[in-house]
């Protein structure tokens, strides 16, 4: 009897504990999905159908494209038709542009102008590939020495048609549902360099600096932002801005680093650095600076110790400029193992870098683990750009280090960097990350949402803790953006363009859920 007793108490214990997880999911499933859970549902359902996932990261809201460099951004056929206009030959058997005079259109004349290329098929598409990653083949050419070579080729397209690239790249941005860009661009038209040269080196840094300020740069500043009025003004126009009709990159917000080539011999690299201190310093459009060129030449590798050097010591008359520092976009094999060592940490502890461009070979640093935990510790983003690193450097898949960037809790933004010579834009590289990563839409939102906390906007931030993203205080009480921000946060938004920025994304996602 007592045998009985307990089997019929265990089946009714058995039966009130399924009862209870019958009620507990049925109210979990009657709870009402938030809009964000609805979206990332959807993704889930989308995530190995191409077109769909396709469609739906474009749509997305992205933030900001914080790795853009203004020549590399732009497409190919555009610079055909800026080398038309300006009149421009272009060498049949380098596919470089050339000044006039110009050969005839006849057919395989050695020097025929741009403009040929519109009835020879054959030309304009051996300038599209020429100038881009268009039809390349890892198998019969290197990616890095192709992509880098296009530069030379093409940029005589872009020295009078600024305002056009600048309209290009809003636009695009626009159609990707970014906010914000930060152009890199040599924007003085190599004026520091020439006054490095006529200076000439000084080991005294404070010194050479005195020298360059009294010889000129003061000048060399002053032209740089009435050029960029003037290139604006053009940006402007192409798009239609401040018109009934409006074009949509016109609502891009873009601000500007100013691009060292750090090639260069070194008194002409200080002298650029130091412009790109003095333009941050002058001009709220410049909001800091970069060095560019291949990390891996000569003088890169050679002169990086005296570069950090540089920066260091110059920092401490501009304590408020910021840095971002390409690092690291190299691979075992491109350099000698010992110059895969050192050059992230070097860039942050030295060079006060915010953020790193790249960061490719982080694994092969000293003590990684340890530099891994540190930026995430120091809150340094890495701008995180897979189609470049895959067509220059041939790394991708698990042998990329965006997933242990992300393990390790470092902030990672994905980026463009050269989208027009990679024929790539910011949604591919999203598509590009979700198909290779199974990244999240959790994932990628905190992405966009950490591309403009640590972008280098003026101003005070949305969110009180970058990193937990939680509200600033006078904007605690407004949880779903609507139209406008009101009160406090109006107040606070309208003071402050980075927070003003990030609201306009968080409008942007309330939005973009409500499909879902």
């Amino acid at each position: 009897m007592r045998s009985l007793r307990w089997a019929a108490m265990g089946c009714f214990l058995t039966g009130l504990l399924l009862a209870l997880a019958l009620v507990l999911a049925l109210a979990q499933s009657s709870r009402a999905q938030s809009p964000e859970e609805k979206t990332a549902k959807y993704l889930e359902a989308v995530r190995h159908q191409p077109g769909l996932l396709l469609a739906f990261l474009q749509q997305m809201p992205k933030g900001g494209d914080l790795h853009v460099h203004l020549s590399g951004a732009i497409y190919a056929e555009s610079m055909i038709d800026w080398a038309s206009e300006s009149a421009l030959c272009v060498d049949r058997s380098t596919s470089k542009l050339i000044p006039a005079p110009c050969d005839s259109c006849e057919p395989y004349r050695d020097k025929p102008s741009v403009r040929c290329a519109y009835q020879d098929h054959i030309l304009y598409d051996q300038l599209v590939d020429a100038w881009s990653m268009r039809n390349w083949h890892r198998e019969q050419e290197s990616g890095h020495d192709h992509f880098f070579a296009t530069f030379d080729k093409f940029g005589p397209a872009l020295e009078k048609h600024v305002g056009e690239a600048l309209a290009e790249v809003a636009s695009r941005a626009a159609a990707d549902h970014l906010q914000y860009v930060e152009v890199m661009q040599t924007a003085d038209k190599m004026k520091a360099a020439i006054l490095g040269d006529k200076i000439g080196w000084d080991d005294d840094f404070s010194k050479l600096r005195d020298k360059l300020l009294a010889g000129g740069m003061s000048d060399i500043v002053a032209s740089v932002r009435g050029q960029l009025d003037s290139d604006e003004a053009r940006k402007k126009e192409v798009l239609h801005c401040g018109t009934a009709l409006p074009a949509p990159g016109c609502q891009v917000t873009i601000h500007y680093l100013y691009q060292v080539l750090r090639g260069l011999p070194r008194e002409q690299v200080f002298a650029q650095i130091l412009l790109g201190f003095e333009l941050s310093k002058a001009d709220p459009r410049f909001v800091g600076f970069n060095l560019v060129m291949p990390e891996d030449y000569y003088v890169p590798m050679h002169d990086f110790d005296l570069h950090m050097r540089i920066i260091e010591a110059l920092h401490k008359f501009y304590p408020a400029t910021h840095v971002s520092l390409h690092a690291d976009e190299l691979w075992m094999g491109l350099v000698p193992p010992e110059g895969l060592r050192f050059h992230i940490r070097e860039s942050i502890e030295r060079g006060g870098a915010e953020r790193i461009g790249h960061g490719v070979a982080v694994m092969s640093e000293d003590d990684p683990i340890g530099l891994l935990r540190e930026m995430a510790k120091k809150n340094v983003l890495v701008e995180i750009c897979l189609t470049s690193n895959d067509v220059i450097l041939g790394v991708s898949g698990d042998r990329h280090p965006l997933p242990v960037y992300m393990k390790y809790g470092v902030p990672v933004a994905l980026a463009t960097d050269d989208e027009g010579v990679s024929r790539s834009d910011m949604t591919h590289e999203y598509l590009r990350a979700v198909e290779t990563y199974g990244l999240s839409y959790a994932d990628l939102k905190r992405m966009a949402r950490e591309s403009l906390e640590h972008s280098f906007i003026p101003g005070g931030s949305l969110w009180s803790d970058g990193r937990e993203l939680r509200r600033a205080a006078a904007c605690s009480d407004d949880k779903t953006p609507g139209d406008r921000a009101t009160g406090k946060c109006a107040k606070f938004i309208g003071a402050n363009e980075r927070a003003r920025v990030q609201w306009q994304l968080e409008k942007a996602f309330t939005e973009f859920e409500k499909n879902y």
